[in-house]
């Protein structure tokens, strides 16, 4: 791999601004190029042969008698805010001649690079010196602590040993030896407390002093903290479950800290080397020997020369190593060094397995309907109304599952940091193959099931249906259910349990802080209302209907299930809405309260149409139209403006914005374009539309897969937003809650 890729490649996604411009810096070199190659030809034809070889050999002495006049590194230092700064800027020494501007040009812009780097990367040591100090001072709090927890256990255990000996005592003795073991058993309670208070007084002071002046943070949010409004410290209460927790809490503080260090090691090394190639190119392109002279700057600046992050890193692997890993080096630095998911061959190749299966079970389904003529038979009719509600549901979670996968693949190819926005356990986050894996062997499943329970008429003689077959779609349900909420750590159980949890944080909203894997979530599941109604229709369908004979009349004249049906397509809105009440109180920005208006809009018109489908009539409908488009309207702005960040205006980028990740702006307008159509879905409700070639079950469930094909678009263009956000404000490290606080802290925040 050449080096400028290879750069790229190992690049912070969110600290790109911050490195070398290599690239821009080779335009240079080839300006310095074409510029000697006119000043050679010009020479060329003006000199004979001979002449010209005794120059070259004659530049070429010259040039190695001389090798350090071609520049000089000026070192310039001045006082800014009390911080002393250090620039470099480079002097070159022939400028005269051929190309002698360009590569002017050139070391004025290495230098301003250089000066670049430099600084951001002394910022960033400072702050993570700073973090170090704060790390260091929760040790002390972290060893105080179990020192008391240590105290109070031996305190038991000693209580405990004379309870015991008492009760030995009292047992076996007879009048002629309790007199005797009375005496022991003072003599013994005599030593046990003499040892304790040696113990006491060999407490350390500063211990104790630390104990004095920290709180520690709550470690978990509750429902009961919103409701309740209680403090954000709890009381230090010294038993081992406390200090579990809070060992655990302050084992990823330092994972965490760790591959900042590391990430800034290679931040460092990844600059210099790029210095060192630009330099080695410049010499052979311009014919000079400036790099040495170069380098050498590079090598006694901040960025080469600080042997802090070094330092820093072997002081958190021995305490690390120490406190968390029981001594054992091995067992410490695989906690600390970061986990890489592997690329299987076995998950490429059963993904395209189960692709192949679900491609042959689809061929095989359209042939065995038209084999049989089975459109337009009575048992056709029964099976849409009954049958395919229920398999459909299969149908959007697994068109969900591919989209998210495309998703992933299209974020790592245009290195969109995906796994740090969501916060995903380093490692443990799933590929586009293994969700493109999940979603074909679910869909290879359904296809299965689809296919056994393909009979479309009843029995002649029982005039019934198969029970088994009628249950193999609540069979499959209940397959699909035991693996996700399977407890085992087998299939994928990390990213199981990420996903059960940030989905009941969204049932629960809003008692829970709602961060960004909330309400990415919660707005997807608006884009699967209708297998949210699937869902429903199985609880009606196979607790309340007559299954057998597959009637679904006992769930359509349900009153319940009707209102039922109206409430569910508002739910995942509803909780929606209340994750933007919650942001609303604890941001206090504006911006919320016009995201919950949104919500507000769509949950009154999507509670329009249902009306309207349920209860035809003008004024229905008339109102249904009104508050459609206003919602439409308001959503579309929204997911362009403020979500994909579009429609900027003074930027380079016409109706776009100022940065962009995806090289070909055509892709940004037809993302606007469908969002636009594929925002009008619901006028097939308001319209009444209907085919003949097309049952209408066929058709709320094509709506349905436009309306995931849709999310599936706004997912990419929200994500690459976010991603740019983090960009410019170089925020590539996630924030991690630390067990203590120390009261001075407290009084220096207010």
């Amino acid at each position: 791999m050449r080096f400028g890729k290879e750069f790229v490649s190992q690049m912070i996604p969110e600290w790109q601004e911050a490195y070398i411009d290599y690239a821009y810096l080779k335009t240079f070199l080839q300006d310095i190029q074409a510029s000697r190659n006119i000043a050679n030809s010009s020479t060329s034809k003006n000199r004979p042969s001979f002449a010209r070889n005794l120059t070259r050999r004659y530049t070429r002495q010259a040039s190695s008698s001389s090798e350090n006049q071609d520049i000089v590194v000026n070192t310039v230092t001045w006082t800014d805010d009390n911080e002393l700064e250090t620039r470099y800027e480079t002097a070159f020494l022939k400028a005269g001649e051929a190309s002698g501007n360009s590569e002017v040009a050139f070391f004025k812009t290495l230098d301003g690079e250089f000066n670049k780097v430099n600084s951001f990367y002394r910022l960033k040591v400072e702050r993570v010196r700073i973090e170090a100090m704060t790390l260091s001072k929760q040790m002390d709090a972290l060893i105080a602590f179990r020192i008391r927890v240590m105290e109070k256990k031996n305190t038991c255990l000693s209580n405990a040993v004379s309870v015991d000996i008492n009760a030995i005592t009292f047992e076996t003795g007879s009048s002629s030896n309790t007199s005797k073991s009375r005496e022991h058993r003072v003599a013994l309670a005599d030593l046990m407390k003499n040892d304790e208070e040696a113990k006491s007084e060999r407490m350390d002071s500063q211990t104790i002093s630390v104990l004095g002046r920290i709180r520690m943070n709550k470690t978990s949010e509750t429902p009961l903290c919103t409701i309740i409004k209680n403090h954000k410290h709890e009381e230090l209460e010294f038993t081992r479950h406390n200090l579990k927790k809070i060992e655990e809490r302050l084992q990823v503080a330092f994972i965490e800290f760790y591959q900042k260090l590391r990430l800034l090691k290679n931040y460092s090394f990844l600059n210099t080397s790029a210095v060192s190639k630009i330099m080695k190119k410049y010499d052979k392109i311009a014919a000079r020997n400036a790099g040495k002279t170069y380098m050498e700057m590079v090598d006694s600046s901040y960025l080469t020369s600080s042997d802090e992050v070094n330092n820093m890193i072997l002081r958190v692997e021995s305490t690390f190593i120490e406190n968390f890993a029981n001594s054992n080096r091995r067992q410490g630095m695989n906690l600390l060094r970061p986990k890489t998911n592997k690329e299987r061959h076995r998950i490429t190749f059963s993904t395209g397995f189960f692709f192949g299966c679900a491609i042959s079970l689809i061929v095989a389904l359209a042939l065995i309907i038209h084999a049989r003529n089975i459109l337009g038979t009575q048992g056709q009719r029964t099976y849409m109304e009954t049958m395919f509600p229920l398999y459909r549901f299969f149908g959007f979670v697994v068109l969900h599952m591919i989209m998210y996968g495309a998703n992933i693949y299209f974020w790592r190819r245009y290195r969109v940091n995906y796994s740090f926005i969501f916060g995903f356990k380093r490692g443990t986050q799933l590929g586009y193959r293994h969700v493109l894996l999940l979603s074909f062997g679910l869909g290879t499943l359904s296809l299965c099931a689809v296919l056994l329970n393909l009979d479309m008429e009843m029995d002649s003689q029982t005039k019934d249906y198969r029970t088994f077959t009628e249950l193999i779609p609540l069979f499959l349900l209940v397959l699909v259910m035991v693996i996700v909420l399977f407890p085992f750590n087998i299939l994928y159980r990390s990213s199981r349990l990420f996903f059960l949890s940030i989905l009941f944080r969204c049932i629960a909203a809003p008692l829970y802080k709602v961060n960004l894997p909330d309400f990415f979530l919660a707005d997807q599941l608006t884009s699967q209302v209708q297998a949210v109604r699937s869902l429903e229709f199985y609880i009606c369908y196979y607790g309340f209907g007559d299954f057998r004979h597959r009637r679904r009349n006992t769930c359509r004249s349900n009153d319940v299930f009707t209102t039922i049906y109206f409430l569910v397509g508002v739910i995942p809105y509803w909780s929606r809405f209340l994750q933007c009440v919650r942001r609303i109180f604890e941001d206090k920005e504006l911006i919320h309260v016009y995201n919950a208006i949104k919500y507000l809009l769509i949950i009154v018109a999507a509670c329009l149409r249902t009306a309207f489908t349920i209860n035809r009539g003008n004024t229905w409908n008339i109102t249904a139209w009104v508050f459609s488009a206003v919602a439409t309207l308001y959503a579309t702005y929204w997911d362009i403006f403020v979500d994909w960040g579009l429609l900027q205006r003074g930027c380079k980028n016409s109706f776009l914005r100022e940065k962009l990740l995806v090289p070909h702006k055509t892709v940004y307008y037809v993302a606007m374009v469908l969002n636009v159509l594929l925002r009008l879905v619901w006028l097939q409700t308001v319209l009444d539309l209907k085919f003949s070639f097309l049952h209408r079950e066929t058709m709320v469930a094509l709506m349905a897969c436009l309306e995931i094909i849709r999310r599936g678009i706004w997912n990419f263009f929200r994500l690459e937003n976010e991603h740019l956000n983090n960009v410019g404000r170089f925020r590539a490290f996630k924030s991690v809650p630390l067990p203590f606080n120390y009261y001075e802290d407290e009084v220096q925040d207010h």
